[in-house]
């Protein structure tokens, strides 16, 4: 927990210089390619995983470890080779966990969040789920527990591997010569975060494109057809926690509503996209049929609740980097009540973000909570105290402030809004 909380303090800051950079790149370009809302809900996507994953909210039903001490064939040293033989072992795992993903409906589900976003830019790559609960990677990495790969060099390169998967997610870089038949490329994956009927489901490779060639699930990107992005059932929410669970709720429904006993139990291993018939033609779900002719989703905001949001991004950020900071002093326990505070407060500024009339419910809650577990923690916020002198109030200001300024909102713009939409209807 400690150890991946230290790396973040590295990582986190060399992601959001990239994104800077790609920014300054596409003002000049003069190609819009950031949009403010969407990137702020990847960022919001981002942010959540991160909290789980420190947290360590993810169940492995049977480890690496088990794996290499049952099956392993040889034994291997720490040598230069073993660090390539597991870097390669798991890109091979990652493919077919991919894969999985992209094939199986109930894995689709874990998947979903990453393709969520209508844009493509480095932002969405930070779009990962929440809602693995159980991880299945161990058992595609079967083949490196054969070979005796050490457990320890796997742990070392598993966040490399990770992190070389993000600067890929780009329109700005075109096609890259000899690269493209060896490595997968930003060309290679806007093809895959593609709804157009030409690249759905292709290019599922993570670092080595070989895998798409060897496996038949390549497409190139053709300069007729260009990617139009997203999911084709839309999410229709900046929320990363709706997201996450868009299609498991769906799922949920579909197999309470189905008659056939065969097809409640099937549709959780049905290919993605599978619904009973009979539920299909009395429960219809909307789906892009024209790709091109579709109208992103965009809800009008003001600059001021623009602001507002960025705002809030930014103080749940502060507080994500202290708890990673302090969570040796603050504790397992405290830090579990920490991390899914900081989620209430995520889902409450992407509701208003969603411009949701009930955001003023969900700032109460975030507020009322906040209150409370600085009275409980006698008058401190996770020992904010003793870094910043009265810090304890400053986040009892912003939890004050900030169910005002969220009121203030729905009563001003919301309000009226609705009002105009039911004038015209």
């Amino acid at each position: 927990m400690e150890r991946y909380a230290a790396v973040l303090n590295y990582a986190i800051p060399f992601f959001m210089t990239l994104l800077l950079i790609e920014r300054i790149f596409a003002w000049r370009k003069n190609r819009k390619v950031i949009h403010s809302m969407d990137t702020l809900s990847s960022l919001s996507s981002g942010i959540t995983n991160v909290i789980k994953d420190v947290l360590g909210l993810t169940v492995i039903i049977v480890s690496y470890t088990w794996f290499k001490e049952h099956l392993a064939l040889f034994t291997m040293e720490s040598e230069w080779y073993v660090y390539v033989l597991a870097f390669i072992g798991l890109d091979f795992a990652g493919y077919w966990n991919h894969r999985l993903a992209h094939q199986v409906n109930y894995f689709w589900n874990v998947h979903i969040i990453h393709h969520s976003s209508e844009e493509f830019n480095l932002a969405c790559a930070l779009r990962q789920t929440i809602s693995s609960i159980f991880s299945t990677i161990p058992f595609f990495l079967i083949p490196t527990a054969i070979l005796g790969v050490p457990h320890e060099v796997i742990a070392l390169i598993a966040p490399l591997h990770l992190f070389a998967q993000y600067w890929y997610h780009t329109q700005l870089i075109g096609k890259m010569g000899f690269l493209e038949h060896i490595i997968v490329t930003p060309s290679h994956h806007r093809v895959h975060h593609a709804v157009n009927r030409e690249y759905m489901d292709k290019n599922m490779s993570q670092v080595f494109i070989i895998w798409d060639k060897l496996f038949g699930t390549f497409q190139e990107e053709l300069d007729d057809v260009p990617p139009v992005y997203g999911v084709k059932r839309p999410v229709r929410t900046w929320n990363p926690f709706l997201i996450n669970f868009n299609h498991l709720w769906l799922l949920v429904k579909d197999a309470w509503r189905a008659r056939s006993y065969w097809d409640k139990l099937r549709i959780w291993f049905m290919p993605t996209g599978w619904r009973p018939k009979d539920v299909e033609e009395t429960y219809p779900v909307y789906a892009i049929e024209d790709v091109y002719g579709y109208e992103k989703y965009n809800p009008k905001s003001s600059t001021a609740m623009h602001l507002w949001s960025w705002t809030q991004f930014f103080i749940v950020f502060l507080l994500m980097m202290y708890l990673f900071n302090n969570i040796a002093a603050i504790g397992a326990g405290n830090a579990l009540i920490y991390g899914v505070f900081l989620g209430v407060m995520i889902f409450n500024y992407t509701t208003l973000m969603d411009r949701r009339m009930w955001s003023v419910v969900t700032s109460l809650i975030q507020s009322a909570v906040g209150i409370a577990i600085v009275i409980l923690q006698g008058g401190d916020w996770f020992m904010l105290n003793e870094t910043i002198s009265y810090g304890s109030y400053i986040v009892l200001g912003y939890f004050l402030l900030s169910f005002f300024i969220t009121s203030f909102f729905v009563l001003t713009e919301l309000r009226i809004e609705k009002k105009s939409q039911l004038a015209a209807s």
